[in-house]
């Protein structure tokens, strides 16, 4: 397969109707388009189609109980996919569609088990980017994992989506880089107290200012659970890892730069270390040292971390040491994103 990229606007893709049209078709005969939204480039496919989404786990090598989220153009599209929708789902809706926020609710039964991962349930969101807003309105409901291989750091960047899925898919729309760089929050809004599933840029804070506390999944914080049952993307597997092997390292600066310092120069490997821009030169001569960012500015730290994995890759390290964070807001879902690269690889100094 020839995988087609159809470069487009991505502040007024009306520019480049008949390319995103081009591509709407291709989804409604059951191709594969990957395309940016604000989180991260997602592979599209007809959300009602088994045909369709069964190639999205060919393509991605995915496991089939890791389930799909479905992504809509307009709010009232909801009532084609989910049922029974709370008060409090609805207010979040209200506040914070189209955006970086997944809800998972009960299904309708025109939604294949497959796209579901085998549950009643399924995630919805509505993203914000221009490019993906009217791509859906053009082919409808898409399911749309992250347009990488499973387990892979996803997408920011059209380059990246080739990487990993030329010749796989049917094409990519470049849209330019993603706003946020990290993957949709994912609220689980089923039960009478909903749960956070996987932390993102709509944060803990944020939404209980719009609907009071909600809980915590253990698989968020807590080490590996071999057993859970994934209600969400990236809640069971290794995901979003670099081909080196990572070791994050939590504590206080000075003592965190001084282990990895010692790691580096024990480790009979190439070595990289993911810094950040104020301790980037304390590592001088220790392996590859890339900085994620600025640790007073966690957005731009969030936009980089899976292009700095990528980064690590092209400089072909064995080894990952990493800093750790330990903030809430966007710090607890750039953790996330690590703990998971990292397969709760951790050393507390």
């Amino acid at each position: 397969m020839l995988t087609k990229i159809y470069k487009v606007n991505c502040l007024n893709p009306k520019e480049d109707l008949e390319a995103i049209r081009d591509c709407a078709n291709i989804l409604k005969c059951d191709g594969l388009i990957a395309f940016p939204t604000e989180t991260v480039y997602g592979l599209g496919a007809n959300a009602f189609s088994t045909v369709a989404i069964n190639k999205i786990y060919r393509a991605k090598g995915r496991p089939s109980d890791n389930p799909l989220i479905i992504h809509i153009a307009k709010k009232e599209d909801l009532n084609l996919i989910a049922k029974n929708i709370s008060n409090k789902a609805k207010l979040l809706i209200n506040s914070f569609w189209p955006g970086p926020l997944t809800l998972v609710v009960e299904k309708k039964e025109c939604i294949p088990i497959e796209t579901s991962g085998g549950l009643n349930t399924i995630g919805v969101r509505m993203p914000s980017n221009n490019v993906a807003n009217l791509l859906i309105k053009e082919s409808g409901p898409l399911a749309a994992p992250s347009a990488n291989l499973s387990g892979r750091p996803s997408p920011t960047n059209a380059d990246h989506v080739i990487t990993d899925l030329n010749s796989k898919i049917d094409a990519v729309i470049d849209g330019g880089s993603c706003k946020y760089g990290l993957e949709s929050t994912i609220l689980d809004v089923t039960t009478n107290i909903p749960c956070l599933l996987r932390p993102g840029s709509i944060t803990l804070g944020m939404i209980e200012h719009i609907i009071g506390k909600i809980e915590i999944d253990k698989t968020v914080t807590e080490d590996k659970l071999t057993d859970v049952i994934p209600k969400a993307p990236g809640m069971k597997y290794k995901h979003y890892s670099p081909m080196a092997d990572i070791t994050i390292i939590i504590g206080e600066e000075k003592n965190v730069v001084k282990n990895i310092i010692n790691l580096a120069n024990h480790s009979n490997t190439k070595v990289g270390i993911m810094a950040t821009d104020k301790t980037k030169d304390l590592y001088h001569g220790c392996g590859v040292v890339l900085s994620v960012g600025d640790r007073h500015n966690p957005e731009s730290i969030a936009a980089n971390l899976f292009k700095i994995f990528r980064e690590f890759d092209n400089h072909n390290v064995n080894s990952i040491f990493a800093e750790g964070f330990l903030g809430q807001g966007i710090e607890l879902a750039i953790m996330n994103r690590l703990i998971k690269a990292a397969a709760y690889n951790i050393i507390n100094v």
